[in-house]
């Protein structure tokens, strides 16, 4: 061989390991970015999907989806109405904790239609909101499986009061002002 083919075949090498890095280097750049973006909701995709590439994949696919959206912030009259709601909610938990928690998850479900996401199905309302409130989308998935089970009878006063605050949590996120819906549900015991 002689020494401008080694020349070539030297450069090309070099060319293929730059490009190898700088793929791995975008790759790591990207799971960085959505595992940072998504927190716990990165680790909960990777657990559920076969692989990090296809748990990855279905991230980027929700934030596209999301970015097609049209979300809105609440003005401060609506987020006063909505705060006014959940502490009737709370209050109405003392005497009927079913029913409260079923109000609460459906002035949730308000307040999201409110700011427009889609509602149609808890899956799609998962995976929207877990955009934007990943941190508090984890007691959504909680609240939800409490209320499954209270609208089958089967769910205890305490299991209520968790779904309560695990609704809350959601709740004081999805206002936007980080302090509404605070306060303790009744224990309705």
């Amino acid at each position: 061989m002689s020494t401008t083919a080694n020349t070539i075949a030297v450069i090309v090498l070099v060319l293929i390991v730059v490009a190898a890095i700088a793929v791995a280097v975008g790759r790591f750049r990207r799971s960085r970015e959505l595992r940072r973006r998504f927190g716990p909701e990165y680790d909960r995709a990777v657990e559920e999907q076969p692989s990090r590439r296809a748990a990855e994949r279905d991230l980027r696919h929700r934030e596209e989806r999301h970015d097609r959206l049209e979300l809105k912030d609440l003005d401060p009259g609506q987020r006063q109405v909505y705060t006014e709601q959940w502490q009737q909610t709370q209050a109405h938990f003392a005497e009927e904790p079913q029913a409260a928690t079923r109000e609460a998850d459906q002035l949730v479900t308000r307040v999201m239609a409110e700011r427009g996401y889609p509602t149609e199905d808890f899956d799609t309302q998962v995976q929207d909101l877990s955009v934007e409130h990943a941190e508090t989308i984890g007691h959504y998935r909680e609240a939800h499986e409490i209320s499954q089970y209270n609208e089958k009878g089967l769910a205890s006063t305490e299991q209520l009061r968790q779904a309560l605050m695990h609704y809350r949590a959601l709740f004081a996120d999805l206002l936007g002002d980080g302090g509404s819906g605070r306060g303790r549900p009744a224990t309705g015991h």
